[in-house]
């Protein structure tokens, strides 16, 4: 099964909020702030639309095809 961008972010939020968890258990507390940034980013993409991992994963190329160019659905190449 393909990555989709939508995939991507998904379990990217859910590494950074595991790891916040981890270095606040093992470290300092304070990482807990970064699990609350993560949280909140989530909700207001849920509302807006807007989510600034989709921007940073879209610059680095993630989502596209090996060619750069969108996947058509249902019809094969004319050969």
């Amino acid at each position: 099964m393909a990555m989709t961008l939508e995939r991507y972010i998904r379990m990217l939020a859910g590494i950074f909020v595991l790891a916040s968890l981890l270095l606040a258990h093992f470290h300092s507390r304070n990482w807990l702030w970064f699990t609350a940034f993560v949280g909140f980013n989530l909700f207001q993409s849920s509302l807006t639309g807007f989510c600034p991992l989709e921007i940073i994963l879209k610059k680095l190329g993630v989502g596209r095809s090996c060619c750069g160019a969108e996947p058509t659905s249902g019809s094969s190449p004319a050969k």
